[in-house]
């Protein structure tokens, strides 16, 4: 009797924990969000290596329900304005943040 309430507890610990875990917790979005957001990220850096005049080891993207964040460095305004229209190129996108600094 006694290992079978320990099977049990074991059991209901496992289950409790595992459980718990399906849950994304950044911010509020849900796991299909969180997805898609990551697609959107890829997909602008994949733009961003293709295309010759954006460096893309000096600018960060980040996706928050479908806003692009930008930021990082630009060797110019010309630079810093194709990363953004590049941005709003990829499907998913609904805004973007140009947050790129320009280098002096």
């Amino acid at each position: 009797m006694q290992q079978r309430n320990i099977l049990a507890a074991v059991i209901t610990s496992i289950v409790l924990l595992t459980a718990t875990g399906c849950a994304v917790t950044r911010g509020q979005e849900s796991v299909g969000a969180y997805v898609d957001d990551s697609a959107i990220t890829t997909a602008v850096k994949a733009r961003f290596v293709e295309n010759q005049m954006v460096d893309a080891a000096a600018i960060s993207v980040e996706t928050m329900k479908g806003t692009v964040m930008l930021s990082g460095f630009a060797k110019g305004p010309t630079e810093r304005s194709t990363a953004e229209a590049l941005a709003w190129k990829v499907s998913g996108v609904k805004a973007v943040k140009n947050e790129i600094a320009l280098r002096p």
